[in-house]
């Protein structure tokens, strides 16, 4: 197992610039990380010089930038920013070569009003087709996500439902799409994490450890103080032979001490499994 984690309670200070993507790294090394995930937002611009940057520091750091989570909407209802929607995730793969990462974390994309799910299966499908050629030319792998709503987002996701979420992973059977899997989202909906991570399991690259207050609900806490079974999915991973990334996904907006929490409870529950 490897560990990195995925900042979000940084999120503002990283967008707004009161903090930079090195503060993150340096930030990644003092936790013990092994990695770091990056979101695609903290790159309004992509000059060569600020990348490769980032990534000599990474290497100094001796810490892997383990993921780019990236947003796209290829359910969009408008055929034009369907389009749009996929060559820029192609640039968000390339993006993530630059970088050195080797997952990239992809959604199906929005709940738009009015969409059907045969329609919206289909277009995730198509998207994430065209997607994963690209990925498979840089070398990068797509990790899909049990996701509930992104950063950026107006609506929840389209496949948040388990059911859509394997019908859209089963057309990709025989290819190279993985899972990232969330340890909290199905709770969202009042579904079984456990349930649809025995479903997944094999296929599944990169944790997300995420926590949240109460079912039916979407208040994220302190990683290992809410209702997410995180032992339980950890230790279905570890008996199952899984020796890939965890992702503490921080979000609890507790400062310095909530990240140090954090991922010294995902150290020490995948210790004790």
């Amino acid at each position: 197992m490897k560990l990195s984690c995925l900042p979000v309670s940084l999120y503002e200070d990283i967008f707004s610039g009161k903090r930079s993507i090195l503060d993150w790294v340096h930030f990644g090394a003092d936790l013990g990380l092994d990695g770091i995930d990056v979101s695609v937002k903290f790159f309004p611009t992509r000059e060569t010089q600020m990348l490769e940057a980032i990534f000599e520091e990474a290497q100094r750091a001796e810490l892997d930038i383990c993921t780019l989570v990236c947003y796209p909407d290829f359910t969009h209802p408008d055929a034009f920013q369907r389009e749009r929607e996929i060559e820029q995730m192609k640039s968000d793969v390339r993006l993530a070569a630059t970088l050195g990462a080797k997952f990239v974390r992809v959604t199906a994309g929005q709940n738009h009003p009015g969409l059907h799910r045969k329609q919206g299966i289909c277009w995730a499908v198509e998207g994430l087709c065209r997607v994963l050629d690209e990925a498979e030319k840089v070398g990068v792998i797509l990790a899909y996500e049990n996701h509930t709503k992104g950063a950026p987002w107006q609506y929840w996701d389209f496949s948040q439902p388990g059911d859509i979420f394997l019908e859209i992973l089963g057309n990709f059977t025989d290819t190279s799409l993985k899972v990232c899997f969330d340890t909290a989202n199905p709770l969202v909906l009042g579904e079984d994490p456990i349930a649809l991570l025995k479903v997944v399991k094999e296929r599944v690259v990169t944790v997300h450890v995420f926590d949240i207050r109460a079912p039916n609900s979407f208040e994220p806490v302190l990683v290992g103080t809410g209702v997410s079974p995180i032992k339980e999915v950890l230790s279905v991973l570890k008996h199952g032979g899984f020796d890939g990334w965890l992702s503490v996904e921080e979000a609890s907006h507790t400062g310095c001490e909530g990240f140090k929490k954090a991922t010294s409870f995902v150290r020490h529950t995948w210790g004790a499994v």
